[in-house]
């Protein structure tokens, strides 16, 4: 009864599906997950809570109805936490009854402990052993906590905390401006905290498109979020009701809380890797193969335990992949070279592909497109103000990135990486016929306007 084809360690988006995956193909599998709940970071503190409170921020605040209709629809009283916090539990519970569900149909066999290998087959869960011919790792990760922060104090936070926040604070203190900071500081800014990003970097987001990161600091700012850049936290220090900040460059701040971004470290360290032959790296990262195989061939590791891009979405697929290879099932053989970024910033963010940085860099001569979605029918109607840009090889117009800022930006990128992956160009949105008035049509015109821009050069 202790013998699995596969067994699956962590309970989060990757390991769903990879024990999924392998039982819809009639492996027996059983998952371990060590907290009494599935989901993981994704859907307990990270990326279903996150996206969940910034969607109810933006309705709490009438964000996206100010100024439309002639009809003033800001924020008339303070919201209170039991109405931020609602429609998140809601969320959370039916996901957490899908997964169970999706499990349970696929006679996939859950067990709650934390999980340790004895050696490199077996696991033991609690007072119990069981053995598997592959292990899948999927634990995921946690917050990095450096010391200089008193994560003691009840009003210093990490990223997974800061979802059950106490009180809507009336001013905070975001350190670390990359994808979780700022998209915190502007679901704070959005409800009315006055919010300070710090970050040691000249800019953030620096992975991004530099003309996009520009246009999303104007809308940032517009929100009331103020950057202190260049700049790190000499010394934080927290008393009742306040959190003293020294930097090293400008004058201290005082907020009423501090969320620390620093980064994530993979769950690896309470596993016993070493029982089952694995080192792992910095910040317990796990090393492994294109078939996301370890030293051990056997064992598999996927997800933010993986490292870069640690995304729910590629990690999903990951695990998929892994599980393929490891029974030959002769269904799904890689990941897809190129995916998306998702930055659930006010507004989105997303990009897939090169920026113009790369392509300069990389010596590739190229030629962009920019729709501006003020001027786009459905735009105007939904008072959108953001912009879609395309990144074509000047030679043949082939597309190379796709990069947007709008409310939808999320959905909006994927038109562009389908047609990246079909290995699409100008031609394409030349030729096709998009719904009116949609946003999706401004494909059409940033592809018209990369012509122009080619033909005036």
């Amino acid at each position: 009864m202790n013998d699995f084809d596969l067994v699956v360690i962590g309970g989060g988006a990757a390991g769903e599906k990879g024990a999924v995956q392998a039982a819809f193909f009639g492996k027996k599998v059983a998952l371990i997950e060590k907290e009494p709940v599935l989901g993981g970071a994704m859907v307990n503190t990270g990326t279903l809570p996150s996206k969940t409170l910034r969607e109810t921020a933006l309705y709490l605040s009438g964000f996206r109805q100010r100024g439309l209709h002639g009809v003033d629809m800001a924020l008339g009283r303070a919201a209170r936490i039991d109405e931020f916090l609602y429609r998140l539990d809601q969320v959370v519970k039916a996901e957490h009854g899908r997964m169970g569900v999706n499990l349970s149909k696929h006679g996939v066999t859950v067990l709650h402990g934390a999980a340790s290998f004895v050696d490199p087959h077996t696991v033991q869960v609690g007072g119990e052993r069981i053995s598997g011919r592959h292990v899948l790792i999927a634990t995921g990760s946690r917050p990095h906590r450096p010391p200089s922060f008193p994560f003691e104090q009840p009003h210093v936070y990490d990223s997974d905390e800061i979802v059950r926040v106490e009180a809507l604070p009336s001013t905070m203190a975001v350190v670390g401006g990359g994808v979780i900071g700022c998209e915190y500081a502007c679901l704070f800014a959005a409800l009315g905290t006055k919010v300070t990003v710090i970050d040691s970097k000249p800019t953030v987001l620096g992975f991004l498109d530099g003309e996009v990161v520009g246009w999303l600091l104007e809308r940032m700012r517009a929100l009331g979020v103020v950057f202190r850049l260049e700049s790190q936290v000499a010394k934080c220090e927290a008393a009742p009701g306040v959190v003293r900040l020294g930097l090293d460059r400008g004058a201290p701040l005082e907020v009423d809380v501090a969320l620390i971004c620093a980064g994530r470290n993979a769950n690896t360290d309470s596993l016993g890797l070493d029982q089952a032959g694995i080192k792992a790296g910095k910040r317990g990262l796990i090393e492994v193969d294109a078939r996301f195989r370890t030293n051990v061939p056997h064992i598999a590791a996927v997800g933010d335990v993986i490292g870069f891009p640690s995304l729910a979405s590629t990690s999903m697929e990951q695990a998929r992949v892994a599980v393929v290879d490891f029974f030959d099932l002769k269904y799904k053989t890689r990941v897809a070279p190129l995916f998306p970024y998702g930055i659930f910033t006010i507004p989105e963010v997303s990009m897939c592909g090169e920026t113009e940085e790369s392509l300069s860099k990389s010596g590739v001569a190229y030629v962009k497109g920019i729709a501006n979605l003020a001027e786009n029918p459905r735009g105007m109607m939904i008072g959108e103000s953001g912009h879609l840009k395309l990144l074509f090889r000047r030679e043949d117009m082939k597309l190379l990135g796709v990069h947007c800022i709008a409310e939808g930006a999320t959905e909006l990128v994927h038109v562009g990486l389908t047609a990246m992956l079909a290995g699409a160009g100008a031609d394409l949105f030349i030729e096709a016929c998009f719904n009116y008035p949609t946003l999706s049509d401004a494909y059409k015109y940033a592809t018209y306007d990369a012509l122009q821009r080619k033909a005036r050069a």
